[in-house]
């Protein structure tokens, strides 16, 4: 797994709702990414899950209360340890006191000495739908904002709120504790496979897993990209735009591209070289067929006759490395060529193309991801 927590101090703040059960493999999942946690329990939370459960999980003595050590100056004072303070769950009660400077627990005694230190603080809330509906609860969440405090947005399901996912959380934690090379900057990712119809229940497509458009979109995230990503898909913390087909996936692009404008075009969907001819209703089996196929526009030059931006092309190919240099000569500004095989898998060996220099790089998707947007001028 990625490390994009290494060497980072997380404070894990925990107040008093039922979603505190889920702290446990919060914790863990923040410590697989390479940080270190230190908990901090209010003593509502302490009524729902029992401090030696975090102890175990972060292999630190818990933090209940406020001692003579002063913990949270330790902690979140200036030159204190923390990288970051995540207060997840976070209830209404304390968003009330964060926002209004209120320190009568553990919790709410270190996220006011870190927000007096400009540490980063991230708040996940953890309420009752309509709680959020209220208009100082509202209020309260916008002031935190403003405070420069990372509000992580709840998530509705079956027409109930229910606190964020440990995945947006730990995605939203290293977001604000990494250095942020792309913020500010608009990038438009394509991501996965096409489905070309061929008759009302064939449709034309690949092995295309989007599962390299995930790890780009995602590590952009991470570092403070605006992400927009067009597919067929639902990634977590960015912009989805749906589109299934080549022609619906290059409306979509050149619609961005129209309203928004780009800094970045990042050209990772199999995106079909080709429409079959649509039979009307179902073809009949165990006779043979011909389909016929046109051949389709390419997006990627279209994006960058149109917007010019920084392109990252991807070229599939047995001699991919040999293709390369077309796709840099037609505008890309770095390609990344790898072989049929890598398509649909977990991770090999890609090599990135620029005007300058080559680059291998062989890895989990992830990895290569990164790879890539640290190869990105």
């Amino acid at each position: 797994m990625l490390q994009t927590l290494e060497g980072t101090e997380i404070v894990l703040a925990v107040t008093g709702s039922i979603a505190a059960v889920e702290t446990v493999r919060l914790a863990h999942e923040l410590r697989r990414r390479g940080a270190m946690v230190q908990a901090v329990l209010s003593g509502a939370a302490a009524r729902i899950v029992c401090p030696d459960a975090l102890t175990y999980a972060t292999g630190r003595p818990t933090i209940t209360e406020i001692t003579g050590l002063v913990e949270h100056v330790q902690w979140c004072g200036e030159g204190g340890r923390a990288d970051l303070l995540l207060i997840a769950p976070c209830t209404a009660n304390t968003i009330g006191k964060i926002a209004c400077g209120i320190d009568d627990t553990p919790v709410t005694t270190f996220a006011t000495t870190a927000l007096g230190s400009g540490l980063p603080v991230v708040v996940v809330p953890a309420m009752h739908e309509t709680m959020y509906r209220h208009r100082a609860v509202a209020e309260n969440l916008e002031r935190l904002a403003s405070f420069g405090v990372t509000v992580v947005p709840p998530r509705i399901e079956e027409g109930r709120a229910k606190i964020a996912s440990n995945e947006v959380i730990v995605l939203e934690s290293e977001r604000a504790v990494n250095p942020q090379p792309l913020a500010g900057r608009r990038v438009l990712i394509t991501s996965g496979p096409c489905c070309e119809t061929v008759d009302d229940v064939r449709v034309l497509t690949t092995r295309s897993t989007g599962r390299m458009g995930r790890a780009l979109a995602l590590e952009a995230y991470r570092r403070g990209a605006d992400v927009t990503v067009v597919h067929a898909d639902e990634f977590p913390c960015v912009r989805n735009v749906r589109a299934v087909s080549a022609g619906e996936l290059r409306e979509a692009v050149l619609a961005y591209g129209e309203a928004e404008g780009m800094d970045i075009y990042v050209s990772a969907a199999a995106i079909s070289d080709f429409a079959p001819e649509r039979f009307p209703g179902k073809l009949s089996s165990g006779a043979p067929a011909t389909l016929a196929l046109e051949p389709l526009p390419k997006v990627i030059d279209e994006v960058i006759a149109r917007y010019g931006p920084l392109t990252v092309a991807f070229k599939l190919a047995e001699d991919a490395d040999a293709q390369a240099g077309k796709l840099l000569e037609r505008g890309a500004s770095l390609v990344v060529a790898n072989t049929p095989e890598t398509m649909g898998a977990a991770g090999g060996t890609f090599a990135l193309h620029s005007h300058r220099t080559i680059r291998v790089v062989e890895g989990s998707k992830e990895e290569v991801a990164a790879a890539i947007w640290s190869s990105v001028p």
